[in-house]
C-alpha cells in the first residue's frame, strides 16, 4: 500500500484540544507498519505521523497549561478513558479504549494535526524542530524499555535504528557499556555504534564478548528472542520494544532457564514523556537525521523499509 496526497478541510479543535501547525513529523517503523498491512485496526481513512512537533495556532475550550506559539510534540498515545482498570492505576499505555495518534487519529503527515492537550509534551527548546520529532516515538518508547532494563550495565541493542541510536547516547552518558547487534554484513551500522560510544557492535547472531544483563530488541524480528536469550546472563531481561514483531520461533527451555525474563513494551505514559524529556535535559543527546519533504513521505517510508535511513527519517511540510 501507499499513500496518496489529498486536501482535507482545517481540523478544529473541540473541548480540550490543540489546533497545531506541524512544524515536523518523524517517520517511525509504526507507521511502516500500517501502511504495510501489519497492524489490522487503523481508522481509515486515515493520516499517520505520531512523532509531532509544531507550534499551537489555536487553543480549544478548557485547556490549561498552554498558550498560543508554544512548541508541543505529540506522540503516540493520543488518549485514554480514565476510567478503567489500568488507567485507574497509573498504567494509563494499557488502556482498553485508548487511541493513538496517526493510527486511530489522525496524525501529522500533514500541514496541521489536532491534539488532547493532556497528551501534549513541551519540547524543550534546545532541540530544533527535526531534530526533537524522533523523541517522542523513538526516543519515547526506546526509554520505557530502557527503564525496563532497571540498573543494567551491559546492555544489548538489538536492531540499531531511530530508537537505538538514541538511547545508546543516553547509556553512554549514564555510564553504562551498549552492544550494537546489526543487520549481518552491515559495516555501516556498526561504524555508527562505534561514533555513538557503543564498547561493541556485531552482527545480529553473533555472540557479545561478555554477557548482558539486559537486551533491548527494536527490530521486529521474531528470530532475535532466542538470540537475545542466549546473550544475556542469568537473572537478564530480553526486552520487545517494538508494537509489531514477526513469530519467536521455538526454542530449548534451558535458553529461559535461569531466571531470564522475556517481556514487552506496549505504548507509553505521559509519566515516560516527562521524565524522559528531563533526562535528556541533563544527558544531551543528538539525533541524526534524513530529512524530506512531506510530499516525499512514500519515498522516507521506502527508505526506511530498505534499511537505507542512518538514524531517523522526518518529514517537513513546505510553507
Amino acid at each position: 500500500m501507499a499513500l496518496r496526497a489529498a486536501e482535507l478541510p482545517m481540523p478544529r479543535p473541540s473541548r480540550g484540544e490543540l489546533l497545531i501547525e506541524v512544524a515536523a513529523c518523524g517517520v517511525c517503523r509504526t507507521d511502516l507498519h500500517i501502511v504495510d498491512g501489519e497492524l489490522l485496526r487503523p481508522r481509515l481513512p486515515l493520516v499517520p505521523g505520531h512523532e509531532i512537533v509544531g507550534r499551537i495556532i489555536t487553543l480549544g475550550p478548557g485547556v490549561e497549561g498552554f498558550a498560543l506559539n508554544d512548541r508541543v510534540g505529540v506522540p503516540w498515545l493520543g488518549w485514554t478513558c480514565g476510567e478503567c482498570r489500568y488507567c485507574l492505576a497509573g498504567e494509563e499505555n494499557l488502556c482498553e479504549q485508548a487511541r493513538f495518534t496517526g493510527y486511530t487519529l489522525d496524525g501529522g503527515y500533514a500541514d496541521h494535526v489536532v491534539a488532547d492537550a493532556r497528551y501534549c509534551l513541551h519540547i524543550p527548546p534546545s532541540y530544533a524542530d527535526t531534530t526533537a520529532a524522533p523523541l517522542l516515538c523513538a526516543g519515547l518508547i526506546g526509554f520505557r524499555a530502557l527503564r525496563m532494563a532497571s540498573n543494567a550495565q551491559n546492555i544489548g541493542f538489538y536492531g540499531f535504528g531511530a530508537a537505538a541510536h538514541i538511547l545508546a547516547q543516553l547509556c553512554v552518558a549514564q555510564g553504562r557499556r551498549v552492544y550494537a547487534f546489526v543487520r549481518p554484513g552491515d559495516a555501516d551500522a556498526r561504524a555508527f555504534a562505534y561514533e555513538l560510544g557503543a564498547t561493541w557492535s556485531g552482527d545480529s547472531d553473533a555472540q557479545p564478548p561478555a554477557p548482558l544483563d539486559a537486551a533491548l530488541i527494536f527490530a521486529p524480528v521474531g528470530d532475535l528472542v532466542p538470540a537475545a536469550l542466549r546473550a544475556v546472563r542469568k537473572g537478564g531481561s530480553v526486552i520487545c520494544a517494538g508494537i509489531h514483531m514477526s513469530d519467536i520461533p521455538s526454542f530449548p527451555y534451558e535458553l529461559l532457564w535461569g531466571e531470564r525474563v522475556v517481556r514487552s513494551v506496549a505504548n507509553l505514559t505521559r509519566a515516560d514523556g516527562v521524565e524522559f524529556l528531563a533526562a535528556i535535559e541533563r544527558h544531551p543527546v543528538h539525533t541524526q537525521i534524513q530529512t524530506y519533504d512531506l510530499a516525499e513521505a512514500n519515498r522516507a517510508l521506502g527508505d526506511l523499509r530498505a534499511g537505507l535511513v542512518r538514524g531517523a527519517a522526518v518529514l517537513v511540510p513546505k510553507r
